[in-house]
């Protein structure tokens, strides 16, 4: 049987799964991976550590007995989590761990930026908002903070480019995951030199842009040797993860949007054209040339709720850490929504869209005596949710939309559906396969094998057999406390500045 795998290198994990060329799952694989957090503003990760968990879950697949030698692997497609920056010398060898998306060192670059007329030119020309998370603010504040490391840097890569290095020995990257650096032009498919100048690197420095169809990559002699994987295997490059998931949830046309929660959250729409917003709060990342995923991001999705669970859950029983994390999710269903007046600003790694704020914290607001550890949960949950649901509010005042379709680890379990139904007052749907990342990579690499005529066509064939109806009671619940949560996350903007600076001095 003719297959493709596709491998989905996400913020946590990596997931690594099969298809056949009918776009039905084969077999799949899970491996995980830490993110280091030694200031409360740092988020980095081990690209060894990275590559070595790709490689053995890869290899755990293809031995998988659901995968046997009747199975021909065609292709392989790769996705990734945006915004990572990994600075490699000459030689190839990384320069200390790869920066990823949730640090936020880069605030004050990034403010400087955002609030110049160099910033409004930048954000028009690359889709991509300027925020500490991304490469271009990361790049910057290594050039202004670890100038010895800068100037031993031969080239700024990610995760990805890194780890496609590693199969290949080419240096490539994608026109998906170029558009959400800040420093890649949408319109001209090019480096932008204003954001290379401001950043202080040149086009060299960085990896060729290319298709998000190329094919031409081929495995390593010796590692396909080591895989039992023929030296003709195609390797896709593929897409940025966000912009496959949206593919692979089947949202490719107007009226209709995706909602992602893992790690961290998304609410995205997909078009022809970008979404033009002065206040920057969008990102317009490129999924194929002339189509576009717009929306935006939230820093605090499952990591906010794993947060909890690691420092409230109970572990006394023997429970492992995803038995106590459905214990909690059971307590949270025994409440009604509004979690009896407790409110959660989620915002435990700062914050993107809406507030594109590095320097929010998290509150928990409304505590009485009467508050357990029950309405705590439900709070935290909802809080998450609030700030999906001010993402697809503020992407409502630009474009129609009448059905949600949900994605990811979180999004999927039925409290969490039914609460986002209850909250945006429409239909959701929940597709068939909720590793939508990896769908939307089978997608594309049988797009590229002619089995779809486009990527349009591959996005109808999604299936979403769970529905849910919003409840129209707790829609008008979640009305009234979302405007308290909305004004609590701005008015506290200034006592989220001077935390922050204090708890900077403590650190220095």
């Amino acid at each position: 049987m003719e297959t493709i795998i596709t491998i989905d290198i996400e913020t946590t994990a990596v997931r690594v799964i099969a298809f056949d060329l009918k776009g039905k799952q084969i077999a799949a694989r899970k491996g995980t991976y830490p993110t280091f957090h030694a200031q409360p503003d740092n988020s980095e990760q081990d690209p060894e550590q990275v590559f070595i968990t790709v490689l053995f879950v890869l290899k755990g697949l293809l031995n998988d007995p659901a995968f046997t030698k009747k199975h021909k692997v065609l292709s392989i497609v790769f996705s990734s989590s945006m915004h990572s920056v990994l600075p490699i010398d000459k030689n190839g060898v990384p320069l200390g761990n790869a920066i990823i998306w949730a640090d936020n060192r880069a605030s004050k670059e990034a403010t400087e930026l955002k609030n110049s007329a160099l910033g409004v030119e930048i954000y028009k020309a690359t889709g991509t908002p300027i925020h500490p998370m991304s490469p271009l603010a990361k790049i910057t504040w290594i050039k202004n903070h670890d100038p010895e490391r800068f100037a031993k840097t031969s080239k700024f890569i990610s995760l990805k480019e890194y780890i496609l290095h590693q199969f290949t020995g080419e240096y490539l990257i994608d026109y998906s995951l170029a558009s959400a650096t800040g420093l890649f032009n949408i319109h001209e498919l090019a480096w932008e030199q204003k954001s290379l100048n401001f950043a202080g690197i040149s086009s060299s420095q960085l990896s060729q842009p290319t298709s998000i169809f190329n094919s031409e990559l081929r495995l390593r002699p010796a590692l396909a040797k080591s895989l039992r994987l023929s030296d003709k295997t195609k390797i896709i490059i593929g897409s940025s993860d966000g912009c496959l998931a949206t593919l692979g949830s089947g949202v490719f046309g107007e009226g209709q949007a995706t909602i992602s929660i893992t790690s961290s959250g998304a609410v995205r729409v997909a078009g022809k054209e970008v979404l033009h917003d002065e206040k920057q709060r969008f990102f317009n990342y490129i999924l194929d040339k002339g189509h576009y995923i717009s929306g935006g991001p939230t820093n605090n999705g499952g990591v906010a709720f794993e947060w909890f669970a690691r420092q409230f859950g109970h572990f006394n029983n023997g429970l492992d850490f995803e038995d106590t994390i459905h214990d909690l999710f059971k307590e949270a269903a025994q409440v009604s929504a509004g979690a009896n007046g407790l409110l959660f600003l989620p915002y435990l790694l700062g914050e993107r869209a809406p507030l594109w704020n590095a320097n929010a914290r998290g509150v928990y607001f409304g505590i009485n005596i009467t508050h357990e550890q029950q309405h705590f949960v439900r709070a935290t949950i909802e809080g998450i949710l609030f700030e999906i649901y001010s993402i697809g509010k503020l992407l409502q005042s630009h474009r129609k939309i009448d059905n949600l379709y949900v994605n990811g680890t979180f999004a999927t379990l039925p409290l969490w559906s039914q609460i986002i139904s209850d909250m945006f007052g429409i239909q959701v749907n929940v597709n068939d396969n909720p590793d939508s990342a990896n769908v939307g990579a089978a997608m594309l690499a049988l797009t590229e094998m002619g089995v779809f005529s486009s990527l349009a066509d591959a996005a109808k064939t999604i299936q979403s057999s769970i529905v849910y109806q919003p409840n129209r009671e707790n829609h008008q619940k979640y009305q009234k406390f979302y405007a308290i949560f909305e004004r609590l996350s701005y008015k506290l903007e200034e006592e989220f500045d001077l935390i922050a600076e204090l708890q900077q001095n403590q650190g220095d």
